[in-house]
């Protein structure tokens, strides 16, 4: 089988930020392979303001589970590292999205890749470009849908 490479989207802004990311990257390494990681931005939040800066940053991964298996691993790690979804783009000890997904496209009600809002997100895009290559574009990740 196969290995599939993801970009993986990482933040935090409750308690310790930083040893909150690594604690998920140590996670993450336990079954997939991490090929490059961005470097660690501080951002504000999005959506729901009133709440902490976050601790922002992208890796890009080897793997060889199916979107959804990762993505469940990834559900499975925040929940481990206390992750709780109480308010809506609220604060958290973790945060990880599937950004993309080798070239599959994923619409499924609890996973949709590429991350639909990530073109988006300053905060996504910045670390995402420090580790993509002249080969890849971004672009064909990032353009907005047309609504018909």
């Amino acid at each position: 089988m196969k290995a599939n490479k993801a970009y993986l989207s990482l933040g935090s802004n409750l308690g310790d930020r930083d040893d909150f990311l690594k604690k998920a990257i140590s996670a993450i390494k336990k079954t997939e392979k991490i090929i490059k990681k961005s470097k660690i931005y501080e951002t504000s939040p999005v959506g729901h303001k009133d709440q902490g800066d976050f601790l922002n940053m992208v890796i890009k991964i080897e793997t060889l589970l199916t979107p959804q298996k990762l993505l469940e691993k990834l559900m499975e790690i925040e929940k481990k590292l206390g992750r709780e979804r109480r308010i809506k783009n609220g604060p958290r000890t973790i945060d990880i999205d599937i950004l993309t997904f080798g070239n599959t496209i994923v619409d499924e009600p609890n996973l949709k890749i590429p991350h639909p809002r990530m073109h988006e997100r300053k905060f996504v895009l910045v670390p995402l470009m420090e580790l993509t290559d002249k080969k890849e574009k971004i672009s064909r990740w990032t353009k907005k849908k047309s609504k018909n």
